[in-house]
């Protein structure tokens, strides 16, 4: 009895570099301009598979966001829906 191999099926790994790291940016919950690029129209944060932030700017992306929503510089939900 023969058995075949499987194939394995190869990532296609995109390296994208960190916005952040590159142009030394600062993150600021001030900045609501550059925070929107990191929020989808439902008000969702957008995972880093997408955006190609490293996992440390990631990270303080999500609570500069999370903060400047607390304090009423961005909206919880962008568009509502009923």
């Amino acid at each position: 009895m023969i058995r075949k191999k499987k194939k394995v099926k190869e990532k296609k790994m995109t390296n994208k570099p960190c916005r952040f790291c590159m142009d030394d940016i600062e993150i600021d919950y001030k900045n609501t301009i550059l925070l929107r690029r990191f929020v989808t129209d439902r008000g969702k944060i957008t995972p880093r598979r997408i955006t190609g932030t490293c996992a440390r700017h990631q990270r303080r992306v999500a609570a500069a966001v999370k903060r400047a929503r607390f304090i009423a510089l961005l909206p919880y939900v962008k568009v509502y829906y009923r």
